[in-house]
């Protein structure tokens, strides 16, 4: 495959993606080597800097363009939580939990750093995700979406994790960068 050039437009599916029942088996085991960091009032610059690491290769440009004081007030809601997955001194992903719809906690970004993908902590961190979202008292479901300009495993992941589609979206977008697939091996 060849690499597409930035400014090509390009049709994309995202999928939502809903968990309805607590999942009963304790959720993986991080490394040993891998703490995660609850941030207390992450500042908005943080956010982005795991944001762009994580989402360079998949177009996650849109918070980006967010104000940033409305960017502030939605990661510094009480009812959101950024978790960073912190290995050999620097992040190797990061999660941000939506609890602010009742009965509901949305994983609204989930993902890992180029250099961590294949190290397998992709699977542990997602397991921390789901129990930490599943820790809030209410919590009836889980949602969360995924798009194939994602990592194209995201998906089955997330299946294989116990989350169920719900429905599916096409929608087109205009490249920001130059995208290679040949980066993502399937």
């Amino acid at each position: 495959m060849s690499v597409i050039p930035a400014g090509t437009e390009v049709p994309y599916t995202v999928t939502y993606l809903s968990m309805d029942t607590r999942p009963g088996a304790p959720a993986l085991a991080m490394p040993a080597d891998v703490r995660l960091e609850v941030a207390q009032n992450p500042p908005v610059w943080f956010f982005l800097s795991l944001y762009g690491a994580v989402g360079r290769d998949y177009e996650w440009v849109d918070k980006f363009d967010d104000d940033p004081e409305d960017l502030r007030a939605y990661l510094q809601d009480p009812d959101m939580q950024l978790t960073t997955a912190c290995r050999h001194g620097w992040p190797q992903g990061f999660f941000l939990l939506d609890w602010r719809l009742p009965g509901i906690c949305d994983l609204a970004y989930f993902g890992l750093v180029p250099e961590a993908v294949g190290t397998g902590i992709g699977a542990k961190l997602l397991a921390a995700a789901i129990q930490a979202g599943w820790a809030r008292a209410g919590v009836t479901r889980m949602t969360l979406n995924t798009c194939t300009l994602d990592h194209p495993r995201a998906l089955q992941v997330y299946l294989n994790a116990g989350f169920r589609p719900v429905h599916t979206e096409e929608h087109v977008r205009v490249l920001t960068r130059d995208r290679d697939p040949a980066r993502f091996p399937a």
